[in-house]
């Protein structure tokens, strides 16, 4: 067991405790995985599957306009990773490609879930595509937000993330005690300066001051040590990139399609760091014509049924 999994559980959980109920706007229960438990909102109807995961400190609630839209035509799933949202690590987790492909897959299982399309956004990326590796049945399609290569993500936590936090043991002790300033100044930075940032920052400081978790350091830790390629995805791979995300200045959109050629990337070119829930009517219906293209639905009207412009993403050059 590594010192910093150790440090992120037992933070998580002294923070969880004595916490009053948690202020959700979408039902939601408890889940087992192979990883721990896992928070999970289901809408559990018999209709084509998508997975949504949240890219902290966002968390479940954020994704309340997003569920609205697609519920009507797709089964939704969302849940906190572990470590992040109402997801609390256990003492070994370590954020590793494999231990979130096993939340991710562990998911699926709790839930009875044969197939499904998943849309992860940043780092939650890459356990989708891990996922999808090692179970490619169960995949059926990626849309993923603001993901590029598992090295290029590593480049931008060097231009971005302050040292200590990728300092094992140090790191974890300062994301937490400066958990709320930092999730606070983050949407100021991800955010497009046109985008009010308060009611992203409420949502979040609203569920840390229930008992959430933020292991900013420990994702961080977990991802810079791997080395994975992730090639070989069989899925259909669509990257949603908001042009306006300043802390990805420096980074190039098409970079997973290095490891991941038959990817397209699909611009947002007035939003951030968070697409799906900046633009969650656009996002649902791009979101809806993958989906159900793959899961052999006639995708063709689909935005019109929500009252949405129909997108086709264009591949990249």
């Amino acid at each position: 067991m590594k010192a910093g999994a150790w440090i992120d559980s037992i933070l998580a959980s002294h923070s969880s405790k004595g916490r009053g109920s948690i202020a959700a706007s979408l039902p939601t229960r408890s889940v087992e995985t192979p990883v721990g438990l896992v928070r999970v909102y289901d809408s559990r109807t018999h209709k084509p599957t998508v997975v949504l995961v949240p890219d902290g400190p966002n968390v479940i609630e954020h994704y309340s306009r997003l569920v609205e839209l697609l519920a009507p035509h797709l089964r939704v799933v969302c849940f906190d990773m572990p470590g992040f949202g109402h997801s609390l690590p256990s003492r070994s987790y370590e954020h590793s490609l494999d231990q979130g492909a096993g939340a991710v897959l562990g998911v699926l299982d709790a839930l009875h879930i044969e197939s499904t399309a998943l849309a992860f956004s940043c780092a939650n990326g890459f356990y989708a595509l891990r996922a999808a590796q090692i179970a490619p049945e169960r995949i059926s399609c990626l849309v993923l937000s603001q993901t590029p290569s598992l090295g290029a993500m590593q480049q931008w936590v060097d231009r971005i993330i302050p040292k200590p936090l990728t300092i094992p043991g140090v790191g974890q002790v300062a994301a937490w005690l400066f958990r709320k300033k930092v999730a606070k100044s983050w949407y100021r930075t991800a955010l497009p300066k046109t985008t009010l940032a308060r009611p992203f920052q409420h949502i979040a400081l609203q569920a840390l001051a229930d008992g959430a978790c933020f292991c900013l350091a420990g994702v961080v830790q977990g991802l810079c040590r791997e080395s994975e390629a992730l090639s070989d995805v069989r899925a259909p791979v669509t990257v949603v990139w908001g042009t306006m995300d300043r802390s990805h200045k420096l980074t190039d959109p098409h970079s997973l399609c290095n490891s991941t050629p038959h990817a397209e990337v699909v611009r947002f070119e007035d939003c951030g760091h968070f697409p799906d829930v900046e633009q969650p009517e656009r996002y649902a219906a791009l979101l809806l014509e993958r989906v159900l293209q793959t899961s052999g639905s006639n995708p063709y009207g689909a935005g019109a049924e929500l009252g949405l412009p129909s997108l086709f993403p264009q591949a990249s050059p």
